[in-house]
């Protein structure tokens, strides 16, 4: 099997029962398994162009074990997201579920549609913070540096902050991480 890393994110509406339901249905997939789910951190908007909104964002991250193709991993969280009604065609805008296909094994795939890494993984704080929780060690399969060394070098100011207490989940699906390093930044 594969190991995929996906990233979560809502900032519309209830965002903990939107990551919670997005965490659960890819506990779901068939010829997958959901490894690890990290903690939820609370991130302020990034302004790369993009029209997110002022509503802050919970963002997570998944290890998953799985037989599925990345092309076809991406059309299921495309599919998880449509079905926790975010808007298709107002992709930049504020949303109630964004699921990001981060990294699969060390595959290095530029196609139409579908970039893997993900490619500005290695410029947000925001998706290097629970992605050191899961895999610290991971080295990035084009910049040959670890989560832990690309999120020590990130220049990103933006706040981002784990969120304390963590929400229980009323899906069972949030499993504990292995240790919690630091990485709240206020700018």
């Amino acid at each position: 099997m594969a190991t995929a890393f996906i990233g979560f994110g809502s900032n519309l509406g209830d965002r903990v029962d939107f990551c919670d339901r997005a965490v659960t249905l890819l506990g779901l997939l068939p010829h997958s398994r959901l490894e690890a789910v990290s903690s939820l951190y609370e991130t302020e908007p990034v302004d790369d162009g993009a029209a997110p909104g002022p509503g802050w964002f919970l963002n997570g991250a998944v290890q998953l074990a799985t037989d599925i193709t990345p092309q076809s991993l991406l059309e299921v969280c495309r599919e998880i997201e449509r079905s926790l009604g975010r808007d298709p065609d107002n992709r930049s805008g504020p949303r109630t579920l964004d699921l990001d296909l981060l990294l699969y094994d060390d595959r290095i795939l530029n196609e139409a549609g579908l970039t893997i890494p993900h490619p500005r993984l290695h410029l947000r704080r925001f998706v290097l913070a629970p992605l050191v929780e899961l895999a610290p060690d991971l080295r990035h399969p084009m910049l040959r540096r670890t989560i832990s060394e690309l999120l020590q070098g990130l220049t990103d100011p933006s706040v981002v902050r784990r969120l304390e207490p963590q929400p229980n989940s009323r899906y069972a699906s949030r499993r504990a991480c292995h240790e919690n390093p630091t990485v709240e930044r206020d700018a």
